[in-house]
C-alpha cells in the first residue's frame, strides 16, 4: 500500500440528527463544551496536495466555512442515505472557482440516487446557476484519482452495502454494522482508522462501542479515531478517559497529520 502526506480534519462526527438534538433536553445536547456539538459526519482529506471531502451532507456549506476550506478537488460518497448527500447543491462555489465540474465518486446505486434527487442538474438543459457534478460509477476495485490510489471497501449498514475508503496508511468508514472479512484484509497493516461508534449500547444498524474496540483490537492501528456519534456516547471529555490509549473519540474541527 502505498504511503501518502495525509493532513486530515473531522467536518461532522455525529449522526443524521446531529448533537445537540433538536428538542432534547438530555445534558449532552445542553452541554458547554464545544466538542459536544456535532455536524453530520464528514472528512476533509488533504493527500499530498489533493483536496478530497468524504460526504456532503446536511451541513456542507457550514463545515467549509467553518474549516475554510476554500479548494476541493473531488468528493467520495459513502452512500445515499440524505445526511450523506443533502449539500451536494452548496458544490456550485468550487465550480465557480475551477471552471470545471466537481468529480464525485460513488458506485452505481448512488449514482443513480444522485441523478435522481438533483435532476434539475443532470436534464438535457440545466436550471440556469445549477452545480456542476461528474459523477464517476466506481466498483470495489481501486482507482486512481490525480495519482492517489483510493481503495473502496465494502461494509453493511445493517443490509445495506455501502462504501468505507483507504488511502495509504489512512481508512475510514461510517454508518458501518459490519465489517466482511475480505474487507478486514484489506484493512490490515492500517496504521490510522476512523470508524463510526453510534453509541454505548448495541444497535441494529450502526456500530456500538464494544464492537468497535473488538475490531481496532484486531486490527492494531497505531491511532484509531470514534466518529458518527449520538448524544448518548456521553460527553466528550468523560467518555474520552475511558478509551484505550491508542483510540480517541473524535470532535468537529479535530485535525489529524499522517
Amino acid at each position: 500500500m502505498n504511503r501518502y502526506s495525509i493532513h486530515g480534519i473531522f467536518l461532522g462526527t455525529g449522526t443524521s440528527q446531529g448533537v445537540p438534538v433538536i428538542g432534547c433536553e438530555c445534558a449532552v445536547c445542553h452541554s458547554s463544551d464545544s466538542r459536544d456539538k456535532r455536524l453530520r459526519t464528514a472528512f476533509f482529506l488533504d493527500v499530498d496536495g489533493v483536496h478530497l471531502v468524504i460526504d456532503a451532507g446536511c451541513d456542507f456549506r457550514q463545515q467549509m466555512l467553518t474549516n475554510n476550506i476554500t479548494s476541493l478537488d473531488a468528493l467520495l460518497i459513502t452512500h445515499e442515505h440524505k445526511d450523506h448527500l443533502a449539500g451536494l447543491d452548496d458544490i456550485r462555489p468550487f465550480n465557480f472557482m475551477r471552471h470545471e465540474a466537481m468529480p464525485i465518486f460513488a458506485e452505481q446505486r448512488v449514482v443513480d440516487a444522485i441523478k435522481r434527487e438533483y435532476s434539475y442538474v443532470f436534464a438535457e438543459h440545466p436550471y440556469p446557476g445549477s452545480p456542476m457534478m461528474n459523477v464517476q460509477t466506481i466498483t470495489e476495485e481501486p482507482f486512481e484519482y490525480e495519482g492517489i490510489t483510493i481503495q473502496p471497501l465494502r461494509v453493511l449498514h445493517l443490509n445495506l452495502p455501502i462504501f468505507g475508503y483507504r488511502i495509504g496508511q489512512f481508512a475510514y468508514i461510517t454508518d458501518a454494522s459490519s465489517i466482511p472479512p475480505e474487507t478486514m484484509a484489506l484493512l490490515e497493516g492500517v496504521e490510522c482508522l476512523v470508524i463510526n461508534s453510534l453509541r454505548f449500547e448495541p444497535h441494529y444498524s450502526h456500530f456500538c462501542v464494544s464492537q468497535v474496540l473488538e475490531i481496532i483490537q484486531t486490527l492494531q492501528p497505531k491511532q484509531a479515531y470514534l466518529t458518527h456519534c449520538s448524544h448518548s456516547m456521553g460527553f466528550y471529555a468523560e467518555t474520552s478517559k475511558i478509551l484505550p490509549p491508542n483510540v480517541f473519540l473524535a470532535y468537529d474541527g479535530l485535525k489529524i497529520d499522517l
